[in-house]
């Protein structure tokens, strides 16, 4: 067995690392201090098993596990935390295998039994208990690229991909724009089915002669549609913001 384990404090790697030797002592165990560097090592060793720290600088444990989802073969993912007693009833309930920081042997071992693949509804979830944001990222065949939230001006959803705009970039992402829209709620509005717009960016509404609308945006040529069904919530979250 292969076994990653993912933290940036040296301290609760080693601790996990000892715990590990003596329940799992015929495991190969590997180490990385932060989410990027994690999936290189995925990419290169196929670990069987992950242990993710929660909240890492940079790339979290739940942003790892979004991208780990998009595998074909994804190894099975533990959760280690030091979340207080609400955001670990979360977890409980989303039926994910965690540990609680300081890790104990006896928990160790139940985690182990419960380990498996995480599902898009149990991340989507689990964001909603942890930090949010700050940034989306996805695995290219350039390496890990991220996008700054407050730069990124709307998200569209073309055929069964989406893609986050800013006025420079664009990148190919592994959310859902129905995730990123529960995620993002207070910055985007839903204009469209296939279209959520940052409010910050935005610089007008634009009707059409034939009565249609779109969104002008501060810094990208892309103009959006605004369907009828989500035009008065548009105008309402403009005139709040």
């Amino acid at each position: 067995m292969k076994i990653l384990l993912v933290d940036d404090e040296p301290l609760a790697r080693d601790r996990l690392l000892r715990l590990l030797k003596k329940v799992q002592p015929d495991a190969e165990i590997l180490q990385a201090a932060s989410g990027a560097a994690a999936l290189k090592i995925v990419r290169k060793a196929t670990p069987d098993l992950i242990f993710l720290d929660i909240r890492m600088p940079g790339m979290d444990g739940i942003e790892v596990a979004t991208q780990l989802d998009t595998l074909e073969q994804a190894p099975a993912v533990i959760f280690s935390t030091a979340y207080d007693e609400y955001a670990l009833e979360a977890l409980k309930h989303q039926a994910v295998a965690y540990l609680l920081k300081p890790v104990r042997e006896a928990e160790l071992v139940r985690a182990l039994d419960g380990a498996g693949r995480v599902n898009r509804l149990q991340l989507a979830n689990l964001r909603g208990a942890g930090p949010a944001r700050t940034q989306v990222s996805s695995q290219t065949h350039r390496g890990l690229e991220t996008l700054p939230l407050g730069e990124i001006e709307c998200f569209l959803a073309e055929d069964k991909y989406v893609s986050a705009y800013t006025n420079t970039e664009c990148l190919l992402i592994p959310d859902t724009l129905k995730d990123l829209e529960s995620e993002f709620s207070d910055d985007f509005v839903r204009v469209h089915r296939n279209a959520l717009v940052s409010l910050a960016h935005i610089v007008r509404l634009c009707r059409a002669d034939d009565g249609s609308w779109t969104v002008a945006l501060s810094g990208v040529e892309l103009s959006p549609a605004v369907s009828r069904r989500h035009l008065a919530e548009t105008k309402a979250r403009l005139k709040r913001r």
